[in-house]
Parts: structure tokens; C-alpha cells; sequence
């Protein structure tokens, strides 16, 4: 089987390859940076599904045959609360679609108000921990959970829905 991811954050890499490598061994993964056509920040769940479909999509429209995958990070509101949301896709050759979502945690409200005015979570939490590249490696979910469910481990979880969905298809 032949696998591409349509993004190079490493994080969502590191995730996709974990899983379809438990999965389906000898398959191939290939990563490519393609469009999500929505916001870089996207606010809600459907704008960031949107862009998890789109992004596996995109994917698998780079080869015939391949089986596109797309995650995409992103916040929701709940009342008055913003959280974090995250959303995976896969895209097979015949033009089926299998969506899944991942935890949610909410953010400090300092961070909240920045997004409200525009800014884009990674460069956002990265001048909160003052740091660099946080997104590719322990993402927000880590640095706001202490280390105990990192980027790649929540997307991990979203793969896990992903792959699963798609063994059930094949065997119904």
C-alpha cells in the first residue's frame, strides 16, 4: 500500500508513519506539501476537517493509486472557552473519505486573545514558552499538558481512527 501524507511537520509525519507502519507493514509513506485551502489558523471544527480533507486530497491526487492522508490542527470555541481541536483524514484511490478527531484541551485565555486578533497558534505559544518550532515537535497539546500527550501521540490517536475505519471497509 502506498501512503502520502500532505504536509512536512514532523510531528504529523512522525504520527502517520507510527501507525500505517503497525498497520500495514511494507507500505510506503511519502510526505509532500500541499495546500490545507483553508486559514492557517483554522477556528472550528469545520474548518479544520476542511482542511484535513483537503490536505488528504491534495495527497492523493500526487499519485494514482496512493491513499492520501491529511491532518490538520486547529481551535474551537466552546462558550466562552477556546480549545484546542484536531482533525485527520484519508482519501482512497476510489474517492472514499474517512474523517476522525482527536482530544481537546483548553487554552490559557492570554493565548486565546491572540488568536482572536489573528495570530497563528505555533508562533503563538512559541513566544509564550520562548521557543522555536514547537508545531513540529511537542505542539501545544504537549507544552500544555506537561509532556503527557505530545503532538505526534494525539495524532497518533487520530490515525489509529483513521486506519481503523479503513480496516473495516476492506473487510465489509
Amino acid at each position: 500500500m502506498k501512503f502520502i501524507i500532505g504536509s512536512t511537520n514532523q510531528a504529523k509525519v512522525k504520527a502517520a508513519r507510527t501507525i500505517i507502519d503497525k498497520h500495514f507493514i511494507g507500505s510506503e509513506l511519502h510526505e509532500v506539501k500541499v495546500p490545507s485551502g483553508v486559514k492557517d489558523q483554522p477556528f472550528g471544527d469545520e474548518e479544520t476537517r476542511t482542511g484535513a480533507l483537503n490536505r488528504a486530497t491534495n495527497a492523493a491526487m500526487e499519485q494514482e493509486g496512493a491513499i492520501g492522508v491529511g491532518l490538520e490542527g486547529g481551535v474551537r470555541m466552546v462558550e466562552n472557552e477556546m480549545f484546542l481541536c484536531n482533525w485527520g483524514a484519508l482519501v482512497l484511490p476510489s474517492g472514499e473519505k474517512f474523517t476522525a478527531a482527536g482530544a481537546q484541551i483548553p487554552l490559557p485565555e492570554s493565548i486565546a486573545a491572540e488568536l482572536h486578533k489573528g495570530r497563528e497558534l505555533g508562533v503563538v505559544v512559541d513566544e509564550y514558552f520562548q521557543a522555536s518550532g514547537i508545531r513540529h515537535s511537542e505542539g501545544a497539546i504537549g507544552m500544555f499538558t506537561a509532556q503527557a500527550v505530545t503532538r505526534d501521540q494525539l495524532f497518533e490517536h487520530i490515525m489509529q481512527l483513521l486506519i481503523g475505519q479503513l480496516k473495516f471497509h476492506q473487510t465489509n
